[in-house]
């Protein structure tokens, strides 16, 4: 167990350097993303109707705030409001947000660090041979991450191709800096 927590260690470090350097120093990540023209007004609406409510809306509206009931009649009238409105989803904060906070990096860095130690728990009950199953293995595991979520993204909410392309070549290739520590620290399990 304990090569299993340093090649988790090791791993989650190089994926968090990596994702790091992807995010800062790349357009990774920022590929498929589009700034408002003329965000002025848009800004100000949103915080006249939102206001201080954080969170993630659906426009137009579906009526998933509604009784059940009264859900289901307005999504007989969805396809109307689709046809006659923009449609999409807005992750909205109030004023005050801040960018690359402490607490931002510290949960990236233990998501990265809970990834690597189940796919490295995952390939030292694997027993493969080779320094490039172990790998590849790792990287297969990655393969699945990348997509349960991204894939359903782009298809259901309308995540940008360009975006989803983006966002699943930096998680494989993080998955692929994990496969490359943790099958040298795994060789022998």
């Amino acid at each position: 167990m304990k090569r299993v927590l340093l090649a988790a260690l090791l791993g989650a470090i190089g994926m968090f350097i990596w994702m790091s350097i992807a995010h800062m120093a790349t357009s990774l990540g920022t590929m498929g993303i589009s700034e408002i023209p003329n965000e002025a007004p848009v800004l100000a609406a949103m915080h006249d109707s939102i206001g201080n409510q954080g969170g993630l809306y659906l426009f137009p509206g579906a009526g998933l705030n509604q009784p059940r009931a009264e859900q289901r009649e307005a999504m007989k009238h969805y396809q109307e409001k689709l046809d006659a409105n923009p449609s999409g989803l807005l992750i909205y904060h109030a004023p005050g947000a801040r960018m690359l906070a402490p607490s931002q990096l510290a949960i990236e860095f233990i998501t990265e660090f809970l990834e690597a130690f189940f796919a490295s728990l995952l390939l030292a009950r694997a027993a493969l041979g080779s320094y490039g199953r172990r790998v590849a293995f790792v990287l297969t595991i990655g393969i699945v991450a990348v997509i349960v979520t991204n894939v359903p993204y782009w298809n259901w909410y309308g995540f940008p191709a360009v975006y989803t392309i983006g966002a699943m070549f930096t998680g494989l290739i993080g998955f692929l800096i994990l496969g490359l520590i943790a099958g040298k620290v795994l060789k022998n399990v």
